[in-house]
């Protein structure tokens, strides 16, 4: 073989090598931010789990505000729904925009099944109320740090898919964009008052 055939030989192999090099890092990316996103489904299914015990511990206070607790089952079976979808596809913009708009509306419910407790001196002061409510608090934290951790792996493989060279390889190898998991909450919802019964 000439010397501009060991040349070009060369040439390939290494082109070769840096596509496997660059294929490595974006599925070790793309595995990372869907590792990231069952870290927040964990957080959910305990969020979701809690909130019938919720309910159910208010209903004997909550017989009249029948709609309230109505509202905050059919928002928590979306939520259900949105975050099943978004497990099945982490980072789907599709699916990630779905949970982040059906968490809006489970937070939105929440919170004014929360205010409602405010008009309630025995139900604020129920122990099964007020073990539940500090339970949700510390797993609203937990989703808060997953949810980070999340868009922080996205992020990282976001910026390394479009960076180049790696984005020509992402391309041929149809590695695509991951969503981020935002907030939607409308300005109304955000006011949603943050019940403390301690």
């Amino acid at each position: 073989m000439s010397t501009g055939g060991w040349i070009f030989l060369a040439v390939v192999v290494a082109i070769a090598a840096f596509a496997v090099v660059v294929y490595n890092r974006l599925v070790t990316l793309r595995n990372r931010f869907k590792n990231a996103f069952s870290q927040i489904d964990v957080q959910l299914k305990r969020r979701y789990d809690l909130i019938p015990n919720l309910i159910e511990a208010a209903k004997g206070y909550l017989a009249h505000e029948r709609q309230t607790l109505e509202a905050v089952v059919a928002a928590r079976g979306a939520a259900v729904n949105a975050a099943q979808r978004a497990a099945g596809a982490p980072g789907d913009p599709a699916a990630m925009q779905g949970l982040a708009s059906a968490e809006a509306g489970l937070t939105g419910a929440l919170g004014r099944l929360l205010a409602v407790f405010e008009a309630y001196p025995d139900l604020k002061a129920n122990q099964n109320i007020l073990q539940v409510q500090e339970e949700l608090a510390s797993t609203e934290n937990k989703i808060s740090f997953a949810r980070q951790a999340y868009n922080d792996s996205v992020m990282d493989y976001n910026t390394q898919r479009e960076s180049f060279p790696d984005n020509i390889f992402a391309g041929m190898f149809a590695f695509g964009a991951a969503e981020l998991l935002q907030a939607t909450e409308s300005a109304e919802e955000r006011k949603a008052p943050k019940v403390s019964f301690q």
